[in-house]
């Protein structure tokens, strides 16, 4: 830049010079020798200008091309980086898709493993009742047996009944060992759901992890976490895990109302329905509808329960049994009448055992309803089992239910109507209740439910009565 400027400077000074004299008069012609030397100095200030000018303007060249140079080196490396981002965002995407696949996989697994623990609850409730019609069938064979025996001490026992009986015995050991192999699947079927679950959470959060690193900075990025999917990982499972009631279910965290497998004290594992409202869950015992559902059954089907739990149903009172002997109970009754009122009630109850024909105590009351139950000590009787004392309201009204001295007065496993009865005598044969001043209500539908007093909240009012019933 100073050699430039030099020049720009005496450029102008040899000009001017250059122009004085091509114009100098005629009597200046005797100085020429003098002018051409002049010149001749001032040709040789300019050309070592002109060098120097060279030499800076090549000193310029090299310093922009080193420049231009570093530029370029530059955009490699900033080329090489953005390359390096785009290979990692593929990479992210990738693993995106990768774990979304996955996810759709373990969902598609949680599904089947749902599936098969509803067919195994099937097939555990259909081994259930052929293990108790074998036992049954057992129990009538040995009673023959006995009689046989008795009556002919002498005669050496027959080989068919032998065979029968010991072929009986057979039977009864596979369908024990098929039922506690049916229970351990049920366990590990539960344990994998929970695995599922877990494996779910695991993925959601990385998934949320790898949205917010499509940002990527620059700078070097840390190394991404692989997902440990510990599917092998398997934890101690005990017999309590099976729930004891439809409370238990619900404090794990089971919220649907549904159908769920109990094992109440020292029983089998069986079916029952919960009823999951106002934030608690209740065990149903009993559920009318439709009539679908004959109620008009035997003593040992009371025992033993019959009819479908999505539907018509009674749970059988020795599964009530069982359940009830773990803690206190609250029995809580829901009705609703041919004009769609609704109502409920609920007793502290104490309910006995077969030897007792099932006595029912009855120890609170409260609700939107007054009291149907006269006496607070009940019996339970069947049209093929009359407790004794019992009168004949087994013989005069349909069902089985818990009786006194008094009939008529309420009944919920009575004849289904499909409509409102017309008369007072079809009111008492099917499902009524009658208050303390005397009326007698035909019902539409009921439930029968239980639920542990001791349990925190179980108070829960669906009462949308029109007129209270007094």
């Amino acid at each position: 830049m100073y050699t430039i400027k030099l020049f720009l400077l005496i450029a102008p000074l040899v000009i001017s010079s250059t122009i004085e004299r091509d114009y100098l008069p005629l009597d200046s012609v005797s100085s020429e020798p003098k002018s051409r030397f002049a010149m001749l100095d001032d040709v040789k200030i300019l050309a070592n200008g002109l060098l120097q000018l060279g030499h800076g303007l090549k000193d310029f060249v090299h310093k922009t091309k080193g420049q231009i140079n570093d530029i370029f080196q530059k955009l490699n490396i900033f080329d090489q980086s953005f390359y390096d981002l785009s290979q990692q965002a593929s990479e992210i995407k990738q693993e995106e898709k990768e774990l979304r696949r996955t996810t759709s996989k373990l969902q598609a697994k949680n599904e089947e493993v749902k599936n098969m623990s509803l067919e195994l609850n099937s097939k555990l409730e259909d081994l259930l009742e052929e293990k108790i019609l074998l036992q049954e069938k057992m129990r009538y064979l040995e009673e023959q047996l006995t009689k046989f025996i008795k009556n002919q001490p002498e005669t050496q026992e027959h080989p068919e009944v032998t065979s029968l009986k010991t072929f009986v015995e057979q039977q009864d050991n596979n369908i024990k060992d098929l039922l506690q192999s049916v229970e351990e699947q049920y366990r590990q079927l539960n344990q994998q759901n929970r695995q599922i679950k877990e494996i779910e959470e695991q993925l959601r959060r990385i998934d949320t992890q790898g949205l917010s690193e499509n940002s990527i900075s620059p700078k070097s990025r840390a190394p991404r976490a692989a997902l440990a999917l510990h599917l092998n990982e398997t934890k101690d499972a005990e017999c309590n895990d099976i729930p004891a009631d439809c409370t238990t279910i619900f404090n794990r965290g089971e919220r649907p109302s549904g159908i769920y497998s109990i094992r109440a004290g020292n029983s089998q594992m069986f079916n029952v329905y919960c009823d999951v409202t106002s934030g608690t869950s209740w065990t149903l015992i009993q559920r009318r509808t439709d009539g679908s559902q004959n109620f008009n059954e035997t003593w040992e089907n009371y025992k033993r329960g019959f009819g479908r739990l999505e539907g018509e149903f009674w749970l059988g009172l020795e599964k009530i049994y069982s359940i009830v002997q773990q803690s206190t109970y609250i029995l809580r009754i829901e009705l609703e009448d041919w004009e769609d009122n609704k109502f409920y009630l609920e007793y502290s109850f104490h309910l006995g055992n077969h030897e007792t024909n099932y006595r029912l105590q009855l120890v609170e009351i409260t609700g939107n309803v007054t009291n149907a139950f006269l006496e607070k000590d009940l019996v339970f009787s069947t049209w093929d089992h009359k407790a004794e004392g019992q009168t004949g309201c087994t013989e005069s009204y349909s069902g089985g239910w818990w009786w006194r001295d008094v009939c008529g007065e309420n009944s919920l496993n009575g004849k289904y109507s499909k409509s409102r009865a017309k008369s007072k005598a079809e009111e008492r044969g099917g499902i009524c209740w009658k208050t303390q001043d005397g009326k007698l209500y035909s019902i539409k539908s009921t439930k029968m439910m239980i639920h542990p007093r001791d349990s925190g909240k179980h108070r829960m009012n669906r009462g949308n009565s029109r007129k209270p019933i007094n």
